[in-house]
């Protein structure tokens, strides 16, 4: 199971103002597993690494909150389907070895 993060420690973890973060579940760039009003957020550990990126992207390439949501969303598809990859990679690589 995956630490929880509070918006508090989300916005102290990662230097960021509450104002930022909130505005970046608006556009879903990181997502609240729990909590219905933003005193009540919590986030998987993972999201501050996406906060990071998200910044980072909006900084290099000076694009609006919109654009970042989309690349946020295919960098995490690109990743889940390499995760993928390398798991049916091991499948295959076990089933060779059998024969």
């Amino acid at each position: 199971m995956q630490a929880k993060l509070s918006l508090e420690e989300l916005c102290a973890g990662q230097g960021l103002s509450r104002s930022l973060v909130v505005e970046m579940v608006e556009y879903e760039v990181v997502r609240p597993v729990a909590g219905e009003r933003d005193a009540d957020w919590l986030f998987e550990a993972g999201a501050a690494h996406w906060a990071k990126r998200a910044l980072r992207l909006k900084s290099d390439l000076d694009l609006d909150w919109l654009a970042v949501a989309m690349l946020v969303d295919l960098l995490r598809e690109r990743e889940a389907l390499a995760r993928e990859n390398a798991q049916l990679r091991q499948r295959l690589a076990r089933f060779l070895a059998q024969d």
